[in-house]
This record gives structure tokens, C-alpha cells and sequence, in this order.
């Protein structure tokens, strides 16, 4: 009993330690605060921001002409200080801050602008950039009217921090206060996951990131003196896009910082205390909350996710729910879990998500099915936009302009710079060639088979400067620099796509011949076994709904694939998500018929079926006719022996389209590609993503919206709007039919790929015959629909030469058909 009651005692005093250190705060190594253009110092909360002229500071500042504004006018701030906004530095030309620098290490950079009229310098005009360690912070700012304060983190690896203002040509810079100071060493982590299939990291320590968004959940406001770091924490409610879904709870008392191993540094316990919470009565709903903010297009951002248990008690089952950034799955939490099921212990997601073309970037949180009526809240979130490859924080970078007499310069210089570079290249080259110059070699891969054969892949190098061969039947060996001289060595401005595997490129070969080439992310183990499957698949089939493999590169550890290239890309960007002109009924109709002739090859072309395992619409290519081909085989399995059901192996695909019963049992069959194609039939009919948190909850999900909409006797509803009055009933009903078929639960209910390409194509034949217009300008039709038919099913194995190309396989195809569905 003595022990114990020790034991309490000690446990009240670390307590009581642990919250004396939170009521101190953290105390910065190096700590400038600056009252730009004032004479006097300035007191904000406990916080001194020192006069501008100050001969006892430890900076200095280097301007041509030192200007001091002040305002007459009183200045309304909502969350600092009026009067630090009264007076301004101005600087007539370039003007460094130069900070000595006592502690190494990420440190943040809060820029004050509150534009007020000076004599002849109207700060609402001012346009300027600002820069820091050889980073771009700033790019030609015009603030206008309006009033801002931005923040950046920084991490310093050396003893002196500079600061440049650059007005604009004609122009001059501005700043009313500055803050520069060392921020805790675990605040910022060194590397973040992304989302990402292969679950890869991003690496942030030598990165720059600007605050974009700093938000409480709870309809609250957080001010800088109420945060250890000084932050300022704005009310969700603005952001907050359904607000009939969400309320608004606060029990600051119930947070537990003592319980775990985090800090108020991270987050202040009035954060943690307040979140908005899900409002829904039925656990069968798929609801979520969705909060939107304005992003720069062309960034990728590190996104903060704050939660804190302060809604149940310990009868309750707690905090289980998902996670999306846009429409991309983040992952499940069960808040329980990490917190060792304490309530009111802080806990904090980072993830970053890549650079997209979006103006805008939505976070949600939706119920889980995990648990009956679990708890769905958000406590606070962070977005820290992260420098680009031209180390800016801005909008990109325009070359800026400068005098005739340094352009004569510049262009002088790289005239002669060019000339000697190109004449060592050239003897460089000239050696090379007479090196390397041998007759032509064979070189010959093998990649061992799920069936236990051997793939034989064979190539040649370049000899005499001779082209590969691009038109081969089978897949080519190329060297890497063939790749490089392609693709313009990787050229930025040549990629046509992201994917988890890597970056494709679009690439010329020496004979003209235009290809796709897919440069996996080196050192993945995931990414090597994605490249030999995807070399096994293509090299043992062709068809003409496939996308066809021209060759490989394994040189340097380099794991590139080159593909033909399909000149009108994904069927994904010309459904949604672009600003590609809209598809036809029919058109939709002839891509998903060359899709399912595509997937019924893979599935009976061989002895064993081939299972594609990832079929969705981005997976779906298009080529210059606009005539459908399968691609990415990444993930794709060898089918079950004949004496088998299935294949048991771990689950993957793409969220969204995967078989729920392959997704509960890991049991693989073709059934599971045909379900996956049933999601792809439903976004080609309604021409929105498979899910998408943004909308109202019961649109969230495509399969389920489509679904009860059809039950209630409105399948018109879904119908994407530009289809509206094109598509015939019948056609429709067909349609519907075969698409509700591949979505049954179960697989053994589901048709095969054979029964739902006979479907379309009746779905295609009750759209009648009508004569439309195609992206050529050119008419099609039924009749040469039915020629393209006659051709449709042309396939080879790669081994016998292509001895069956060229053969209509329309009457085989049909008996075919008749003998499944016996």
C-alpha cells in the first residue's frame, strides 16, 4: 500500500512538471522579432518585437535607400496587434536581411503585409519578390488591397540566414514585420508517406514549405498568443463544404497531453479540445466530411491531420474512420489503437500527396464499416505547400527581363560556351563510335514464367549507328542511351502520365516511331516484380486490344518499359477530371466493346487464364482512331489450374474497383476483372470517379448511388448530362443489364468477359445504325462497325510468329459465346 501510494504521488508530480514545461513554452534558440519602419519597440502578448533602427541587433540589413513609412490612419487587424501594422520598411531596390544563426535547423519565417499609402508609395501596388538559402519564397507579389501574413519553414545547415527583397522593375518592396526563429527539432518530420501504391516516402528535410492552410476543427479560433509556436488557428467553418453533416463539439478539458508523448508544440490543447464531428443516424450510410482549400496547381503539399478522442467515454467503441485526400484513399484509422485506447491523448497524421492539376485540394473523413455507429471527428489540419524542382514556393518561375546590353552579353557567352561544348562532344562521340563499332550482337533476357517456361526476349545493339528495330513482333533489349537520346534525356516537358510504377514519357525512336516509355522509381522491390510481370504478360501476347510491348531496358538498374504510344490517352480523361471533349453514346459504346475483347483474350487465350487484376478507366488507353487497348499489367496473376476455383493471394488493385469478394476472401478468380469492369461500365454511363467525397454522402460512391437509383426507378439521374436524349431505351436497358451483372457480390453470379462482350455488342446494335460524326470528322456506322467486327478478335502468340494475325475470328468468337452460355 506504501508502494503505491509512492507510486501516485510520483505520477502527480510528473503531472504537475509536465504542465509547468507547457506553461513555459518553448523558448527559441534564435529569435528575431521586427517592427519594420518603426523607432520604437513593440510589445505583442509576452513577445517584443524590436524597433527597425536598432543598433544593438544581431542583423543587419543592406538596402540602397533606407525608407521609414508610417500610417496616420488607425489599422484593424482581427488576430495581431493594430499597432504593428502602422509603420513599414520600403525598399527601392535589392535589400538583404542577413540573421546570424546560433542553432542549425528548421526554422520558421513569418512576413507581415498590411499595404497602407506612404507619401508617393501606395503599398497596395507594390510588386516585389522575396527569397531565402537560394529559394524562391515569393514571385512578383501585388497584394492589392488586401492584407496577409505568410509563413515558411525553413531548415538552415549553416551560420547565416539571408533574406532578399527584389522589387520589380519600376517598382518597389514593402514589409511591416518579421519574424525569423528556430522551431522545435521534431515539429517538421524528415520524411512523410505518400499516397502512393507502393507506399513510398517523400523526403522533406531539404525541402522548403510554405503554410498554406492552419485550421480548428470545432467552428473555433485559435489566436497567436494562445499557441506555444506563436501559430494562428482559423475556424473550419469556412472551409467546411456540407455543413448540414457536421457539428461542432469542445471539451479542452478532456485533452491529455500527460498520456502520450507529444506536446502543446505541435498542437495547443485548444485545438485538440474542439472538432466537428459527423451528424448521421444510420451506420449503413457511407457519409463524410469534406473540408475544401484553394492549392497552387503543379505542387506537391505535406498534409497534417489533428485528432483528438474527446466525444466518447469508456462504454463507448471510439474513433474508427477513413481518410481522403480528393478522391484518393489515405488509409483507415482506429484512434484506439495508437493512443493505447486513453481518451483525450493527441495524435497526428502526416501524409503528402502528390502535384496534380487541381486548383483545389479536398480533405475528407468518412464513416468506417468496421464498428456500428463509430465516432467520426477531426480535430485540427495543417497544409504546407513543398518547394518545386526550381526550388520555389511560388507559382512557376517566368524568365525575367532584363537590359539589351545583358541580354547581348548572355547571348554572346552561350554562343561561344555552345561552340566548345559541341566541338568536345563531337571528338567525345567520334572516339565512342570507333570503340564501340562491332557487328551486330544478339542479346537475349529471360524471365521466368508463373507456369515454369521460359520467356526468350531478343535484341540488338546499335551498330554502325543503326536504329533497334521498332516494328518487331516480340520485345527488344534497348540500350539505355537509346532511351535517353528518345525521350530527350527524360525531359519534363515529354511526360504524358504518373502511375505508381513511375513517370511515362512520350519518345521518338530514330526511325520516327512515336512510343510510350514507363521509367519505374529506382530501388523498389515492388516496382521490380511490376517490371518482370508486365515483360512476361506482353511478350507472350498480342492482340489488338492490348497494349502492344516494343521493348525493355534493365541497364544501370534501370527498369524502363517502351509501349506504342496511344496518341488520345486514358478513357479516364475523357470522362472526367480534363477539359478533353466529351465521347458520344456510341463511341463509349465501341471503347468498352474493344475493352472487354481485350480482357476476354487475356482470360481465354491461353491455357491458363491471365488476370488482370487492375482494370479501371485509367488503365484503359486510346489511340489516334480512339479504338480501346488494355494496359498495365503490373499486377496481373496466371488464373487458376483447370482442377482449381481460384487463385489465394494478397489483395491488390485499385480502391474503388476492387471484387469485394476477392477483397474478403484474397481469393483471385477472372470473376474479379469482370466486376472491375462492371465499375468501369458504370463511369462511362455516368461520366463522374468511382468515388468521390465531395459530393453529398449518398452520391459518394458511384456503385452504391447507381445502384439505388436504379431500384427506385430513376436510372436516368445518373446518365452523364452530356449523354442526355442521345441514348435509346433499349440500348440503355441492355446496358444496365450486363453492367448490374458484373457487380454481384458474388463471382459465381457475375457473366464471364464473353457474355458481357456479346451484351455491349447488342447494346451497341439496339443504338441503331445511325450515321455520327467521330473525332476524325469522318462518319461511322453500323456496317462498318460490323467490318471492324470481322477484324476485332485478330490475335498471335508471340513464338509462332504472328501465324494466326490477320484471321477473322468473328464465326470462332461466336461458338465461342454460344458454348459459355450453355
Amino acid at each position: 500500500m506504501e508502494n503505491s501510494g509512492n507510486l501516485g504521488l510520483l505520477v502527480r508530480i510528473s503531472s504537475i512538471f509536465c504542465l509547468v514545461c507547457l506553461s513555459v513554452g518553448f523558448k527559441p534558440i534564435d529569435n528575431y522579432l521586427i517592427d519594420c519602419g518603426s523607432f520604437k519597440n513593440r510589445s505583442e502578448g509576452q513577445r517584443v518585437f524590436i524597433a527597425d533602427n536598432s543598433s544593438s541587433s544581431s542583423y543587419t540589413l543592406t538596402t540602397p535607400q533606407h525608407i521609414f513609412a508610417n500610417s496616420v490612419s488607425n489599422s484593424i487587424s482581427l488576430y495581431y496587434d493594430a499597432a504593428l501594422y502602422q509603420t513599414a520598411r520600403i525598399f527601392s531596390g535589392p535589400s538583404h536581411y542577413n540573421f546570424s544563426i546560433k542553432e542549425q535547423g528548421r526554422h520558421w519565417i513569418r512576413l507581415h503585409f498590411f499595404p497602407f499609402v506612404f507619401e508617393n508609395y501606395n503599398m497596395s501596388n507594390a510588386k516585389f519578390s522575396v527569397s531565402a538559402q537560394n529559394f524562391t519564397l515569393i514571385r512578383e507579389l501585388q497584394l492589392g488591397n488586401s492584407s496577409v501574413v505568410k509563413e515558411y519553414c525553413l531548415n538552415i545547415t549553416s551560420n547565416k540566414l539571408v533574406l532578399t527583397f527584389n522589387p520589380a522593375a519600376k517598382s518597389f518592396a514593402f514589409i511591416n514585420a518579421l519574424e525569423v526563429f528556430s522551431i522545435p527539432e521534431n515539429l517538421i518530420p524528415k520524411e512523410a508517406r505518400t499516397i502512393d501504391p507502393k507506399g513510398d516516402n517523400r523526403t522533406l528535410w531539404e525541402q522548403a514549405l510554405e503554410t498554406v492552410a492552419r485550421v480548428d476543427m470545432g467552428n473555433a479560433t485559435v489566436l497567436p498568443q494562445n499557441d506555444t509556436l506563436w501559430r494562428l488557428w482559423v475556424s473550419d467553418d469556412a472551409y467546411l463544404i456540407d455543413k448540414n453533416l457536421g457539428s461542432f463539439v469542445s471539451n479542452v478539458k478532456a485533452v491529455n497531453f500527460t498520456g502520450g508523448l507529444m506536446t502543446e508544440d505541435i498542437a495547443p490543447a485548444s485545438v485538440y479540445g474542439t472538432a466537428t464531428r459527423l451528424n448521421y443516424d444510420d451506420p449503413r450510410l457511407k457519409a463524410n466530411l469534406t473540408w475544401s482549400f484553394d492549392v497552387n496547381p503543379g505542387f506537391d503539399y505535406l498534409v497534417r491531420l489533428h485528432f483528438c478522442d474527446i466525444v466518447s467515454n469508456s462504454t463507448q467503441q471510439g474513433i474508427f474512420l477513413h481518410i481522403f485526400l480528393d478522391t484518393q484513399l489515405v488509409g483507415h484509422l482506429d484512434l484506439g489503437s495508437k493512443t493505447s485506447n486513453v481518451l483525450g491523448v493527441p495524435y497526428f497524421m502526416d501524409v503528402c500527396i502528390k502535384a496534380s492539376a487541381r486548383h483545389k485540394l479536398n480533405v475528407s473523413v468518412g464513416s468506417s464499416t468496421i464498428v456500428d455507429y463509430p465516432s467520426v471527428i477531426l480535430n485540427g489540419l495543417e497544409i504546407m505547400k513543398i518547394n518545386n524542382a526550381r526550388g520555389s514556393l511560388d507559382v512557376p518561375d517566368l524568365v525575367s527581363s532584363r537590359s539589351s546590353k545583358m541580354k547581348v552579353v548572355v547571348m554572346v557567352g552561350l554562343a561561344v560556351g555552345s561552340f566548345v561544348v559541341v566541338v568536345v562532344l563531337a571528338a567525345v562521340l567520334f572516339l565512342f563510335r570507333r570503340r564501340r563499332r562491332k557487328p551486330v550482337q544478339e542479346t537475349e533476357e529471360h524471365f521466368s514464367m508463373n507456369t515454369g517456361q521460359i520467356v526468350h526476349t531478343t535484341g540488338t545493339k546499335y551498330s554502325n549507328g543503326t536504329a533497334i528495330f521498332s516494328s518487331s513482333k516480340i520485345g527488344y533489349r534497348f540500350p539505355f542511351m537509346a532511351i535517353l537520346e528518345a525521350t530527350d534525356n527524360f525531359s519534363e516537358n515529354l511526360v504524358i502520365g504518373v502511375g505508381g510504377f513511375g513517370k511515362v514519357y512520350k519518345g521518338v525512336l530514330r526511325d520516327e516511331t512515336e512510343v510510350a516509355v514507363k521509367r519505374g522509381a529506382p530501388q523498389s522491390n515492388q516496382g521490380l516484380v511490376e517490371f518482370r510481370t508486365e515483360i512476361e504478360m506482353l511478350s507472350q501476347f498480342r492482340h489488338r486490344h492490348l497494349v502492344s510491348l516494343i521493348g525493355y531496358c534493365d541497364d544501370q538498374n534501370e527498369m524502363i518499359i517502351i509501349y506504342e504510344y496511344m496518341k488520345n490517352g486514358t478513357l479516364k480523361n475523357h470522362l472526367y477530371g480534363s477539359n478533353l471533349p466529351g465521347l458520344s453514346w456510341r463511341q463509349r459504346l465501341e471503347i468498352c466493346i474493344g475493352s472487354a475483347k481485350g480482357l476476354h483474350y487475356l482470360h481465354t487465350g491461353s491455357a491458363k487464364a491471365i488476370i488482370h487484376r487492375d482494370v479501371k478507366s485509367a488503365n484503359i488507353l486510346l489511340d489516334k482512331t480512339f479504338m480501346a487497348k488494355v494496359a498495365d499489367f503490373g499486377l496481373s496473376k496466371t488464373g487458376p489450374d483447370i482442377d482449381q476455383t481460384h487463385v489465394s493471394t494478397a489483395v491488390k488493385g485499385s480502391f474503388g474497383y476492387l471484387d469485394p469478394e476477392y477483397l474478403t476472401r484474397q481469393q483471385l478468380t477472372e470473376k474479379s476483372d469482370v466486376y472491375s469492369f462492371g465499375v468501369v461500365l458504370l463511369e462511362v454511363l455516368c461520366g463522374r470517379p468511382v468515388i468521390d467525397p465531395s459530393l453529398p454522402r449518398e452520391k459518394v460512391n458511384l456503385v452504391d448511388w447507381a445502384t439505388k437509383s436504379y431500384r427506385n426507378g430513376k436510372l436516368e439521374e445518373v446518365v452523364d448530362p452530356i449523354l442526355v436524349g442521345e441514348i435509346k431505351p433499349d440500348s440503355l436497358r441492355k446496358y444496365w443489364e450486363i453492367t448490374e451483372k458484373c457487380l454481384q457480390e458474388h463471382g459465381i453470379h457475375r457473366p464471364s468477359m464473353g457474355d458481357v462482350l456479346w451484351n455491349l455488342e447488342s447494346a451497341l446494335q439496339l443504338q441503331g445504325n445511325e450515321q455520327t460524326p467521330n473525332h476524325n470528322g469522318q462518319l461511322s456506322s453500323q456496317a462498318s462497325h460490323v467490318s471492324r467486327l470481322e477484324t476485332g478478335l485478330e490475335f498471335s502468340r508471340t513464338g509462332s510468329v504472328s501465324d494466326l494475325a490477320g484471321i477473322s475470328m468473328s464465326t470462332v468468337f461466336a461458338q465461342m459465346v454460344r458454348e459459355e452460355m450453355r
